[in-house]
């Protein structure tokens, strides 16, 4: 192993001793010249000792650690990597299960591998790098998911030109390309993976779609920011009398159609609106016995926190203005920098501004193959609340 070296002040150490995955720039003395973005480094104490090993970044963050411990980033370590992700997920029963065929494999440092990303989907890995660090080990980690896998998996696609400014295209890396169909608790949905958002599927909330299906018998349902239904066909699969989905794209509304349709559910119980949500909560009537609402991630970043918490706000306080009393509302924050107890905050702000009196029935969060890692609580992303709206 001979990496370019990062050396690391004294006392900064402690953020490896604490397994923390990122180091930044304030805490590190000097580096070797000329570490180029995306390149493997060798991380030494004050002292000289090499104590991790990590990928270089220039910015505020500028190693990712991949490994505690000084030794080679090669075939071995990913497969070795990726066949404990694929251990854990066959511990909680994901593995084989013909009524839920996708799943998250690699949960960045929830599976102590910053900036991955691999989705499966049947017999298909969608992987998406989130830092050319990652991207640059490509060949090894597909290598590596093919020894985990064997006949497992029949194609590998990679998802990650629009995360990165790089000169490739998204699309199919190795294998034969499959049907595009997926099974989750039994019910089947079309997943657009080469251009859908993410890796075409948003499977964070596969168990928060199950919950709310228990809830939907006989009811008039809203799925705010529905993307391409998922909420929607778990409503419909329980019983809901009519269910309307709101997206602003309308590609994404079209795959919702779909869904709705390989499940054979009647095309008179959906209505499938194209508009900003913001604005279809203004202009229409809110009786609905259900509301979802689950936005995109409002802030990315510590700074934009404030106005992402406003924006949690204003839509909350849209939907529970005019929804009936004893009504229903799912509502949820994938923004990392807005803690549990800010969303709760920003929730009770917004109920308190249209004078309703609501009640958390539970808190709700990230399934299991989206695992938190103690150590790094920037794994801990998806909080959500089920309300009572009186």
């Amino acid at each position: 192993m001979n990496y370019p070296a990062i050396t690391l002040k004294k006392g900064k150490e402690i953020s490896i001793e604490r397994r923390h995955h990122w180091i930044f720039s304030g805490a590190i003395a000097h580096h070797d010249p000329g570490i180029q973005d995306g390149q493997l480094v060798t991380v030494l104490d004050y002292m000289g000792k090499e104590v991790a090993v990590g990928y270089f970044s220039s910015g505020s963050i500028m190693v990712r650690l991949l490994s505690f411990s000084p030794g080679p980033i090669d075939h071995s370590f990913w497969t070795k990597r990726l066949q404990s992700s694929k251990d854990l997920r066959e511990t909680i029963g994901l593995l084989g299960d013909p009524q839920t065929t996708a799943y998250r494999l690699i949960h960045g440092e929830g599976d102590l591998l910053p900036g991955l990303v691999i989705d499966i989907y049947g017999k298909t890995a969608v992987v998406q790098a989130h830092h050319l660090g990652i991207h640059r080990c490509m060949g090894d980690i597909c290598e590596a998911l093919k020894a985990c896998y064997k006949e497992q998996i029949a194609a590998i696609y990679d998802k990650s030109r629009s995360l990165l400014n790089i000169p490739h295209e998204d699309g199919l890396i190795w294998g034969i390309p499959q049907a595009n169909q997926i099974v989750e608790h039994g019910i089947a949905f079309k997943v657009d993976w080469e251009k859908g958002q993410k890796t075409g599927f948003f499977l964070d909330q596969r168990e928060n779609r199950y919950l709310l299906g228990q809830f939907c018998k006989n009811k008039k349902v809203l799925n705010a920011f529905s993307y391409t239904g998922g909420f929607s066909v778990y409503a419909l699969a329980k019983g809901a009398k009519e269910v309307h989905s709101v997206d602003i794209s309308a590609i994404a509304l079209q795959l919702a159609e779909e869904n709705v349709a390989i499940n054979q559910f009647s095309k008179e119980k959906h209505v499938a609106h194209v508009a900003d949500v913001k604005l279809f909560l203004k202009d229409n009537a809110m009786d609905y016995d259900v509301v979802i609402l689950d936005p995109p991630a409002f802030a990315k970043h510590m700074r934009s926190r404030h106005k992402a918490v406003q924006a949690y706000k204003r839509i909350n306080a849209l939907a529970m203005k005019k929804m009936p009393a004893g009504s229903l509302l799912f509502t949820f924050s994938c923004s990392q920098v807005v803690d549990q107890p800010l969303f709760i905050h920003t929730i009770t702000a917004a109920a308190l501004e249209v004078g309703r009196d609501i009640r958390i029935l539970r808190h709700l969060g990230q399934p299991e193959d989206h695992p938190i890692n103690i150590f790094h609580q920037e794994t801990s992303y998806l909080k959500g609340l089920l309300i009572y709206v009186n």
